[in-house]
């Protein structure tokens, strides 16, 4: 099996030409016709991961996001990326992200954040086929100290950064990541509540009536991982593919 091989599962899922401007998912280390000996899932394409994928036997990295974001100006150790990169081309080992590919696709990263909630009614909040963020709705309306309680069990948090409270609320908005360019979409797609990560400080001031809540981007964003890792076991159901065992200590946000 080559990596071209496990490219086009993932695309087939999430296509590359549906990803952001801005973004760079894809393959950013390797060749796609390199003979792959073994898979290691993650979050953020870490130093650590490589030394743990290299460890495991596994050629070829696959994470959420991108190794290679932003400009690269020099590749040097001292630099968290640039060891990554150096030990991914010594190591031999393949580096590929679905960022905004998985963020837009049907069962991607908000459907997954929806899923968790156990929203129903589910729908694209940005767009048709492909979206940024969803909608769904609660069988019942929550109240809003039960709608919190709610959110921080789904995606095991212990403290929320919130808006005003607002309720009921049976529409719930969200985005996996830093979603608050979509905060108006919300609004006017009629949620009570929009859910995402990176929310800055004048962006709760909401109207009455609607409130935001801010997850944290890592929280939000970290079950594409489960879901990468199921999609390529359905299709290659005797190959090595490993999720990392420090995934989830892998947050860089640390709260005390």
């Amino acid at each position: 099996m080559k990596v071209s091989d496990v490219i086009k599962v993932l695309e087939d899922f999430a296509p590359s030409c549906i990803q952001e401007d801005w973004d760079n998912s894809g393959l950013s280390v390797g060749s796609p016709q390199a003979e792959v000996t073994g898979i290691m899932l993650g979050f953020d394409c870490t130093p650590e991961l490589v030394d743990e994928a290299i460890e495991a036997g596994a050629n070829m990295i696959i994470t959420h996001h991108p190794l290679i974001f932003g400009r690269i100006r020099r590749i040097c150790p001292e630099d968290p990326v640039g060891l990554a990169i150096i030990k991914a081309i010594k190591g031999g080992v393949a580096v590929y992200s679905a960022h905004t590919t998985a963020d837009k696709v049907p069962g991607g990263v908000s459907w997954a954040m929806a899923e968790r909630l156990g929203l129903q009614d589910i729908r694209i909040l940005d767009g048709d086929q492909y979206g940024l963020g969803v909608t769904g709705r609660w069988p019942q309306a929550l109240e809003w100290e039960q709608a919190a309680a709610r959110v921080k069990e789904a995606f095991g948090i212990k403290t929320l950064r919130c808006s005003k409270p607002a309720g009921p609320i049976d529409t719930v908005a969200m985005c996996g990541g830093s979603g608050s360019s979509l905060i108006e979409k919300a609004r006017e797609a009629g949620a009570q509540l929009y859910l995402c990560g990176d929310i800055s400080y004048h962006h709760f001031f909401t109207p009455d009536g609607f409130a935001v809540m801010d997850v944290g981007h890592f929280e939000s964003e970290v079950e594409i991982v489960d879901v990468l890792y199921s999609l390529l076991r359905k299709n290659f159901p005797n190959f090595v593919i490993r999720a990392s065992a420090n995934l989830n200590n892998s947050n860089p946000v640390k709260y005390y």
